[in-house]
């Protein structure tokens, strides 16, 4: 969006929109008083309104019996903008160009079969897990245009079926830290705040984004409760809702995070006596701002890599699978562990949780063998 002052002393604020249906490009427009945040913020809402309502229009008059991949994917893509989060949608944006790469833009969607999208993938010599992932932005692209009266027929979906991925079972071990490698990578990160921020989200399970947008007040020491009620988005630079509605929660602060909760919390106050900077974070870099999610990352990685002997690939993501690890190694049921994630459902966490607890089934059956007992 962009503005332009008026002669008669009003703006004229300005936005572009392409036809999914023609791919040209218009315009629309409102004038208002005045040009301040307040107001920018107002034409945003009625030029996004009248963005939406034009484009319905011009989807109204789509035929199914003509609609090709491409037509599909811009329709999609402008219903994901207006009610997804930028993170979604860039991974949804990439993700079907992938697919109109790989069956063609031009294709009928009504002549999509299940054997020729299993061709057109196997042609691609990709991995299992690249083309299960293929599969299922290609089921969600087909099931949203079927509930949206663009497609009649999807009954072929069924019969698009993802391979067992035998490898990724192999790899479930990397997925996650034992107890051992977590203390030794937290000890070894050279930066303290990554240390405290690795600690915290393998003994609450938060995911990053949720860890980074936590304000000072959402973690209430006196009531031992962190309130799950945001989601910082890293790549977008922006603070958003949680990933789903049941991410929303209230995580329990044990004892051993609550320990930790108090030492972070003294080093961020220390750090901002120091600077005279004020923020309302909980982890905050020194300009009061959110931590640095690549900075942070990339030290995570390359620690690891020095450090740990086990085969890992090092993300954030893998202190949220450790602490599912931890938890079920202390008996922890799996249903109240998914409700401390704020997971519906998650098929990883079933099988990290199924594949410690067989390996403590192993190792208890390993020291009971020998005994004699008469």
């Amino acid at each position: 969006m962009w503005s332009e002052q008026l002669p008669n002393g009003k703006v004229k604020f300005i936005e572009r929109y392409t036809d999914p249906m023609t791919l040209k490009e218009h315009r629309v427009s409102v004038r208002l008083s005045k040009n301040t945040a307040s107001t920018r913020k107002q034409a945003q809402a009625i030029l996004d309104y009248k963005i939406a309502q034009k484009i319905a229009a011009s989807a109204a008059s789509v035929q199914k019996d003509k609609l090709r991949l491409r037509e599909l994917v811009d329709l999609y893509r402008t219903s994901q903008n207006n009610s997804r989060r930028a993170s979604t949608c860039a991974r949804n944006y990439y993700a079907c160009n992938s697919l109109m790469k790989i069956l063609g833009e031009d294709i009928l969607v009504e002549k999509l079969t299940a054997g020729y999208v299993n061709k057109k993938l196997q042609d691609q010599h990709e991995s299992i897990g690249t083309t299960n992932e293929r599969i299922t932005r290609l089921k969600a692209l087909i099931r949203w245009g079927y509930k949206n009266d663009y497609i009649e027929d999807i009954r072929w979906l069924d019969k698009l079926e993802k391979e067992e991925d035998k490898e990724k079972k192999i790899k479930l071990e990397e997925k996650y830290l034992e107890a051992h490698e977590l203390k030794l990578l937290v000890a070894k990160l050279p930066v303290q705040k990554w240390a405290y921020l690795s600690e915290f989200t393998a003994l609450s399970g938060l995911r990053i984004g949720e860890a980074l947008a936590l304000f000072d007040s959402d973690v209430d020491l006196k009531n031992r409760t962190i309130y799950v009620t945001k989601n910082y988005d890293t790549k977008n630079n922006e603070t958003g809702y949680p990933k789903t509605s049941a991410s929303n929660r209230e995580v329990y602060i044990q004892d051993e995070l609550y320990i930790l909760c108090r030492r972070i919390r003294a080093s961020m106050n220390q750090e901002r006596m120091l600077t005279g900077i004020r923020t309302n974070l909980f982890f905050s870099d020194v300009s009061g701002n959110h931590l640095n999610y690549f900075s942070y990352n990339k030290c995570l990685k390359e620690t690891a890599k020095k450090v740990l002997t086990k085969n890992i690939n090092i993300t954030t993501h893998v202190m949220r699978h450790t602490h599912v690890a931890l938890m079920a190694e202390q008996g922890i049921a799996l249903d109240v562990i998914s409700r401390r994630l704020g997971h519906s459902d998650s098929k990883i966490t079933r099988e990290i949780y199924f594949h410690v607890t067989q390996k403590m089934k192993e190792r208890d059956n390993q020291l009971i063998k020998e005994i004699h007992i008469l």
